[in-house]
Parts: C-alpha cells; sequence; structure tokens
C-alpha cells in the first residue's frame, strides 16, 4: 500500500483555504511547512504565526481521484500551482530513527539513542529514547548546556534542572557525578520521558526526582541550576530560579536567542557573575555563579 501527497505553494493568506479544501477532499493529514527559509523562533504567548509563503501538504489514499481533489482546490484557489508525490509503505514506526544520531558533548559526555552502540562505551554515556519529550542533544541550547554541564565538578552536588523536558541535562548531570537531581516541567508527558530515561541509565528514583512545579518544596536549594527553556519563562521565573540556587553555586540558562543576551541576563544581573555568553548557530548558553552575600 501506497499513499499519494499533494503538495501547494502558496501565500500565508491562502493556508487557511487550502487546508480547509484539502480535508473536505478527504485528505487524512494536513501539514503547513516554510516554503522560503524565513525562521520563526519564539512567538507570543497565544500566538500561532505562519511563514509569508508556505507549502501545505495533504496526504491522502492511494485510490482517490486526484483530479477530483485538484478539481476541489482550484476552485477556492483557481491559480494554485500542485503538485503531486507517490509515498511508499515504510517502517514508520522507525523512520524517524534515522535523524538521531550519537553525540559527543564535550571530553566525557555522549549523547547516544538507545537503538544505537554507543561509540565510545567507557565514556560518559547518556542513553536517550527522544520520542517522548523534547531534548535529544542535537539543538544547539540542549548541546551547549551538556557541554556546559562536562565541565562542571558535579561529584556529590544537587542539581535542578527546570524545564527537563526529556530529561537529558538530569541524567547528564547524575552519570557525571550528581548526588541528586531534582528534574521539573509543567508537563506530565515529560516527567514521564524522564523518568523512563533514568531507568535506561539505571538511574534510580532516588537520584532524580520529577516534580510539577507546584510540588516543589518551599525550601529547596542547589548547587547547580539549569533552565534551557525561553526567553520569556526564564525572565518570569528569574526570582524563582535565582533563590533555588545556592550562594556560591552555578546556573545555567539556555533556550534563548544571542539579541536576547541583555533581556535575559538583567533579572539575573544583581545576584549572579556572568561568565561570557557562548554562542552557536545564533542560540545563546548562559552561565553564571552566584554572588555570596
Amino acid at each position: 500500500m501506497y499513499w499519494q501527497q499533494l503538495k501547494i505553494d502558496c501565500l500565508r493568506g491562502d493556508s487557511d483555504i487550502i487546508e480547509t479544501a484539502l480535508l473536505d477532499s478527504g485528505a487524512l493529514s494536513v501539514t503547513l511547512e516554510d516554503a522560503a527559509d524565513q525562521p520563526i523562533l519564539e512567538p507570543g504567548v497565544g500566538e500561532t504565526p505562519l511563514w509569508d509563503r508556505c507549502v501545505v501538504t495533504g496526504l491522502f489514499d492511494a485510490h482517490l481521484d486526484c483530479a477530483q481533489i485538484e478539481s476541489q482546490v482550484h476552485r477556492q484557489l483557481p491559480n494554485a500551482a500542485t503538485h503531486w508525490q507517490p509515498i511508499e509503505e515504510r517502517d514508520w514506526c522507525n523512520e524517524w530513527k534515522k535523524d538521531f544520531h550519537p553525540v559527543s558533548c564535550g571530553e566525557r559526555l555522549w549523547v547516544v539513542p538507545s537503538w544505537t552502540p554507543p561509540p565510545q562505551p567507557d565514556a560518559v554515556n547518556v542513553i536517550l529514547d527522544p520520542g517522548l519529550a523534547f531534548g535529544t542533544g542535537s539543538h544547539p541550547t540542549t548541546f551547549l548546556c551538556l557541554q556546559w554541564l562536562d565541565q562542571q565538578p558535579l561529584r556529590g552536588k544537587t542539581v535542578i534542572d527546570f524545564g527537563c523536558g526529556s530529561g537529558i541535562l538530569g541524567i547528564a548531570a547524575v552519570l557525571l557525578g550528581a548526588r541528586k537531581v531534582f528534574a521539573v516541567d509543567n508537563d506530565p508527558q515529560a516527567l514521564l520521558a524522564t523518568r523512563d530515561n533514568a531507568e535506561r541509565n539505571a538511574i534510580s528514583a532516588s537520584q532524580i526526582d520529577c516534580l510539577l512545579p507546584s510540588d516543589l518544596p518551599e525550601d529547596l536549594t542547589a548547587e547547580f541550576m539549569l533552565a534551557n527553556i525561553l526567553a520569556a519563562p526564564l525572565i518570569e521565573l528569574a526570582p524563582q530560579l535565582s533563590a533555588m540556587t545556592q550562594a556560591g553555586g552555578q546556573i545555567c540558562l539556555s533556550g534563548i536567542l544571542a539579541n536576547q543576551i541583555d533581556t535575559v541576563s538583567a533579572p539575573y544581573n544583581g545576584h549572579f557573575q556572568f561568565d561570557p555568553p557562548i554562542v552557536s548557530s545564533g542560540w545563546a548558553q548562559l552561565g553564571a555563579k552566584k554572588i555570596p552575600f
């Protein structure tokens, strides 16, 4: 069995019309992609922005009448350029795995997909299944945080991973010697992924505690604070993240763009002394030490 997909290049204002026409014609799914390499990096709360030019793709069963589907689209947009492409049967459950490979993240640390043998078995290997939540080591923000962790004296320390996603940073911290990690996320699916990945790395529940923000102990502090989220929540959470970082402790902030460094660091400046920012592919990581008072 195989499917047919219909691709249509259009302006942003026409995307809703085409999407509706494809669904009315029996599309099993409709996806929208950027047609002109126009990045949308951090939309505002409640916003769902689109690119100026989009590629709208409808997926159909192979037996459906292509001409009839095109006719339905052209009734809505007479000048729409359509392109059909057959899709052969594949093992879709495993197809996505081809995009994930082992990643070296410093002198000691590797991130290895759970279906791949570690390239360096004697290294510190984080065995990860990225299927449930964000965080694989391939995105610049996660990679920069892992490199930062690889350089820290974590032996016997307590770590808070705020916005843990897949649990990759907290798990790496334990494997690098941390005594205890508190993995925090407002998405229960992320906490489930973190628990599963921790078990995959033979990390016990006593070593990594998965919590919703509302369940955090009021007096919790740690020597190391990790927050790889986005600029807006990093600014909003600055008082809480600062308070939970012990005096003389270290904080790692990421998930931000290079042009947001000053804005994000501003609410932390009174409490932390920042190292020079590290930038990769337009994304930034900020490391800082909390000033003892």
